[in-house]
């Protein structure tokens, strides 16, 4: 497994002590707009188990995309021009200071690891613990549904910025730039804690007009709007009508919206500017229709459930080897 390799290599390189576990995963796809001020990996509190960083580039800057130069505030390199295939590896404190300058064109796709020290951060046993109290708990037909982390995850500000006063929550952003807003039904008792929000359920709003189809978070929300931008246009036969569903927005929900949109945001310019290639062209030529997200609702449970079907019947395999992924290489040098 590439991921291992890395490993292996970082503990290597860095000479540690004790064997490394891997923290966190991510394909990250970097779009027109996007940039990171100076920063270290670990400049928040729930991020202080990540001591080492990896970042694999998968395409080139100049040939794929257009600015996405990282760089490190001190030491050599200075600057790191990505190139598909190459890895760096760096201290995931604050000796290594970094940012990526701004994506002016095309997209920018890197795979990014985190590394720890310790044992209880392991990406693969805390999933597989999570897998083995879903078998136990859960019913295995709700398991498509998401379940959001804390609410800090979530939230996307300027440089190091921590608090909620600049910025914006990634999930409403999202939503907010595809044409959509957010109604919360239940009573927030007028706590506008992100973290609460976020699994709250909550109603689609475009415009005027409110979805009366309860979603079971923010998350299950805009899962559902992507799965309909994806495949709206496979969707067009699975139509229903929607008159009973769709209901004009009061001034009462209006004012609470309009409330929620201040909570998850303190920078609707800058959600923009982050999200502003989110709607490609294909997206755009889909033309919105209430009755294509009712029949996405349908068609994301059933897609997402097949999904998880096949993650529980891996399930045994993964416990055993206490490992999610299980890649054979070929050994390229004897």
């Amino acid at each position: 497994m590439v991921a291992e390799r890395l490993k292996d290599r970082l503990e290597e390189f860095f000479k540690c002590e004790y064997e490394l576990v891997i923290e966190f995963t991510g394909l990250i796809s970097w779009s027109k707009g996007a940039s990171i001020g100076w920063h270290s990996d670990d400049n928040r509190p729930y991020l202080k188990q990540r001591h080492f960083s990896a970042v694999c580039y998968l395409n080139t800057y100049g040939k794929d995309f257009s600015g996405g130069i990282f760089h490190f505030q001190d030491g050599e390199p200075k600057s790191i021009m990505p190139k598909a295939g190459d890895v760096v590896m760096y201290t995931a404190d604050d000796h290594n200071i970094h940012s990526v300058d701004e994506i002016t064109e095309g997209e920018r796709l890197t795979v990014a690891l985190w590394f720890s020290r310790d044992g209880s951060h392991d990406e693969d046993k805390k999933l597989i613990s999570l897998l083995s109290q879903h078998l136990l708990h859960k019913n295995v037909a709700d398991s498509y549904l998401p379940l959001p982390a804390s609410g800090n995850m979530y939230w996307f500000s300027h440089g190091q910025a921590s608090d909620c006063q600049f910025g914006f929550n990634i999930c409403w952003a999202r939503l907010h730039v595809l044409g959509y807003d957010i109604y919360v039904s239940q009573d927030s008792g007028g706590d506008s804690d992100v973290s609460d929000l976020l699994v709250k359920p909550v109603h689609l709003v475009r415009g005027s007009e409110l979805l009366d189809q309860e979603f079971v978070n923010i998350m299950h929300a805009l899962q559902v709007v992507h799965f309909y931008c994806w495949k709206g246009s496979a969707l067009l036969d699975k139509v229903s009508n929607t008159d009973s569903k769709v209901v004009k927005v009061t001034d009462v929900q209006r004012e609470k919206i309009s409330g929620l949109n201040t909570v998850l945001s303190n920078d609707d310019v800058f959600a923009s500017k982050v999200f502003c290639n989110i709607l490609s062209e294909e997206n755009r030529s889909i033309c919105f229709d209430w009755s294509g997200i009712l029949a996405a609702v349908a068609a994301w449970e059933d897609y997402a459930l097949n999904l998880s079907q096949q993650i529980h019947l891996q399930f045994p395999y993964w416990k055993i080897h206490e490992s999610i992924y299980n890649v054979q290489l070929e050994e390229q040098y004897p």
